[in-house]
């Protein structure tokens, strides 16, 4: 049986070589076309030699594909994945474009007019462990932010039980390469070695899109008050998140609704212990430790991922084998670097 020919726009990225990396071991598929902006004619080995392997040269279009990856910036990723959509391509949109179901929200937060709304209701919202079926009977798949992977994901079993009650507050970290491949002073080695800040106070573009599903989870979700943070490590993901309860309950009842929650999911582990950020290094994992807190009545959900696998490129692949019919842990790893 023939496979997949599938295109990564914007190869250059850290999402983009992230996808080349591990679409390299997928049994199904072939990449067949990678584009970049600054490297169009170059080997794709001579950009990053360790995917030198793959024989390709970066493009600057992509060439005859069935499925598409967008890893491109916003606004941009929507201008060039329009006339893929109208060839009849599967498209998996890993930038924003396509997450917000308002287009109001994107001259709000993204600050440019969506270039087509009309699609939006459309785009299926693609974390795999709440949207499945949606996800498999779909050409349009938004890939979730990775702040919202870790988030959504941690908060989901209490939301769907009807557990929270009140405003939720989650304070995250992640390491540098969340903020993309271009160079910016703050996440320059001198700059972000030896230092943790927070970023982007009450207005992270992730906000609105951890709010839509939370509250798409239970309607009676009141507010979320979200804090990023840079710290100084390559790749991770912890967030820690905070929700008042409507009624009392015990950790032992509050692990067992997480592990039922996720009891048939192989990339989410409810954990006995507070996971670390190196827990899930070069995984697709997303491993979640709920607790209550007695004293003040609040349950704090720990979630750790990788922000480049399950936060954004192993998502995606997720996403796709989804779409394409495929086992859904093709290509993904389940297993933690180490040291």
């Amino acid at each position: 049986m023939s496979k997949t020919r599938v295109g990564i726009l914007n190869v250059t990225g850290y999402a983009g070589v992230e996808l080349a990396r591990l679409l390299a071991a997928h049994p199904d598929v072939e990449l067949t076309s990678v584009t970049g902006r600054s490297t169009a004619g170059q080997p794709l080995g001579q950009v990053f030699p360790h995917l030198s392997a793959l024989g390709l040269t970066v493009a600057a279009e992509i060439g005859e594909v069935d499925l598409v990856f967008s890893a491109l910036p916003h606004r941009e990723s929507a201008e060039q994945i329009l006339p893929l959509l109208e060839r009849g391509l599967k498209v998996i949109d890993v930038s924003a474009d396509f997450r917000l179901k308002d287009s109001a929200l994107y001259e709000e937060w993204y600050g440019f007019r969506h270039p087509a709304p009309e699609l939006l209701p459309k785009a299926i919202y693609g974390l795999p462990e709440l949207n499945r079926e949606s996800i498999k009977t779909t050409n349009l798949t938004a890939n979730p932010g990775c702040y919202p992977t870790a988030s959504i994901l941690a908060l989901a079993p209490a939301l769907k039980a009807g557990l929270i009650d009140g405003n939720i507050i989650i304070d995250a970290k992640s390491g540098v390469s969340g903020a993309g491949r271009s160079l910016s002073l703050k996440s320059h080695y001198c700059e972000a070695n030896e230092d943790i800040s927070a970023y982007a106070l009450t207005a992270h573009r992730h906000q609105p899109e951890i709010f839509q599903e939370l509250t798409a989870l239970d309607a009676k979700v009141q507010a979320v008050a979200f804090t990023p943070h840079l710290i100084p490590m390559k790749r991770g993901i912890l967030a820690t998140c905070y929700a008042p309860l409507k009624t009392a309950v015990s950790d032992t009842e509050i692990r067992g609704i997480y592990h039922q929650f996720y009891e048939q999911e192989q990339f989410v582990e409810v954990t006995p212990a507070p996971p670390h950020t190196r827990d899930v290094s070069g995984t697709n994992m997303c491993l979640i430790h709920p607790v209550i807190d007695r004293r003040s009545g609040l349950l704090i959900v720990l979630s750790a991922i990788d922000n480049l696998i399950k936060g954004a490129a192993g998502q995606a692949i997720q996403n796709m084998n989804l779409m394409l019919g495929l086992p859904e842990e093709a290509a993904l790893p389940k297993l933690a670097q180490y040291p």
